[in-house]
């Protein structure tokens, strides 16, 4: 769509293309570029090193949920696991928010789910 620059390099720095192109279906929270440029300065440079992968697939694969799950199925203060193994929180207050996250545009269907367009990158817990 052409503001996700920075998420298809970075899917394909971790080589999670095949991962991202299986059957499915999956649900993605997907940061814009402007949402990977928010990151602290060279955050998304180090990541994309080859000695950061491990650290680069937790952080893509907590943005990635089993199932296609659309818009109209979250309820406020649900949890969802993700395929990276921690769980998000899911607010639908004020518009539809994973973790602090805002979705900006939601329920973009594709071959093997759902998409979800998000402001900003969410980071798994430490540890």
């Amino acid at each position: 769509a052409g503001n996700f620059n920075t998420l298809v390099a970075a899917v394909q720095a971790a080589g999670l293309v095949d991962t991202l192109k299986g059957e499915g279906p999956l649900t993605v929270f997907a940061p814009t570029d402007d949402a990977f440029a928010a990151l602290p300065d060279g955050t998304v440079d180090m990541l994309l090193m080859p000695e950061n992968k491990d650290k680069l697939v937790s952080i893509l694969t907590y943005h990635v949920v089993p199932g296609a799950v659309m818009s109209g199925d979250l309820s406020d203060g649900m949890m969802a696991a993700t395929v990276q193994g921690a769980e998000v929180k899911i607010g639908t207050m004020n518009g539809v928010t994973v973790q602090d996250a805002n979705v900006t545009s939601a329920d973009i269907k594709t071959s093997n789910g759902v998409i979800h367009v998000i402001d900003a990158v969410i980071l798994p817990p430490e540890g």
